[in-house]
């Protein structure tokens, strides 16, 4: 990769941490799903204009609409507002390692549901050694008594199976420009979860304040539109296998501003687990195993190069 590349993943990876770091801001003042629909709603409306401004064309298929209104819900509104509510009960770093295993699911469902996207030993290896990660973060005590903390670790880690089943479910969108993909996204987020933060909510009883404000905006158009345009230009010059080397750095990223700006406190148990996931993540990319002489991706079979999910 050219520096410049590194640059962009480097980048993109703060941005997408920072939207752990803005959401713990947020959640003082605004329920979770009044949150999610405000995110995607001021990045519809940045995406939409964008999108104008660049001539770029609406779907004429009905089914393209039908499958941006899918992604929409299964990459935008869904996972958001489940990340959201699991960090009104634990802490955005450990958020941001527990959303770290979207890349190992997405490895394990197209595996599952797609006949040209099979995964070698290798690709088993790293999935095991990465859902050990996730069970030493969750703790085996979890299961015997389920308490908020809990929900909360569980609801980022369906965040990260939704977010892989649109990585998945997303290619038959391949055809369409990013900007347009992006603004249908989060277009058709923001009609189903405007409606029911209205109900659940009633998000005009809220009272932020100027920071909360700031975080809302930073988070919709900063975490949100503007990391739509880097990611599909970091794809478009450095690969969808290279794109994942961002899902490492952003917990990094959460990590580093929830501890020394929010004064969070990270387990040991907690690193553990991240350095877990990072090794399966590792075995599953296969470069440090080339680099060492270890990968035998060749005999084996090759690991699928899913694009890691699309902008947390």
């Amino acid at each position: 990769m050219k520096g410049s590349d590194w640059l962009q993943i480097v980048l993109l990876a703060l941005v997408w941490g920072l939207s752990f770091f803005f959401t713990e801001i947020c959640l003082r003042d605004i329920g979770p799903v009044t949150l999610a629909a405000g995110r995607v709603a001021s990045a519809a409306l940045a995406l939409l204009a964008l999108a104008w401004l660049s001539g770029c064309r609406p779907p004429a298929r009905v089914a393209d609409w039908i499958a941006l209104a899918v992604m929409g819900v299964i990459n935008n509104a869904l996972p958001f507002t489940l990340i959201m509510w699991g960090q009104t009960s634990i802490d955005s770093g450990l958020a941001s390692i527990l959303n770290a295993t979207t890349p190992l699911f997405t490895f394990l469902l197209a595996h599952l549901l797609t006949a040209d996207e099979k995964m070698s030993r290798r690709g088993l290896a790293g999935i095991g050694i990465g859902f050990c990660g996730a069970v030493v973060l969750i703790g085996p005590g979890a299961l015997g008594g389920l308490g908020a903390q809990s929900w909360g670790q569980f609801a980022v880690l369906g965040a990260a199976v939704c977010y892989a089943c649109a990585g998945i479910f997303g290619r038959r969108l391949r055809h369409l420009a990013p900007t347009v993909s992006a603004a249908g996204m989060t277009a058709a987020a923001s009609l189903v979860l405007l409606p029911l933060a209205m109900i659940f909510e009633r998000p005009w009883t809220a009272s932020p304040d100027a920071a909360t404000w700031t975080a809302l905006l930073s988070l919709g158009l900063v975490s949100t539109a503007a990391a739509y345009i880097l990611y599909f230009r970091i794809l478009a010059s450095a690969g969808a296998t290279n794109l994942l080397l961002v899902t490492f750095l952003i917990p990094i990223a959460a990590l580093l501003l929830g501890t020394m700006i929010l004064g969070e406190e990270i387990s040991l148990g907690a690193l553990l687990g991240m350095v877990l996931i990072f090794a399966g993540l590792a075995v599953i990319d296969g470069r440090v195993l080339k680099f060492f002489g270890l990968s035998r991706s060749a005999k084996n079979g090759s690991t699928p190069a899913i694009s890691p999910r699309t902008p947390e």
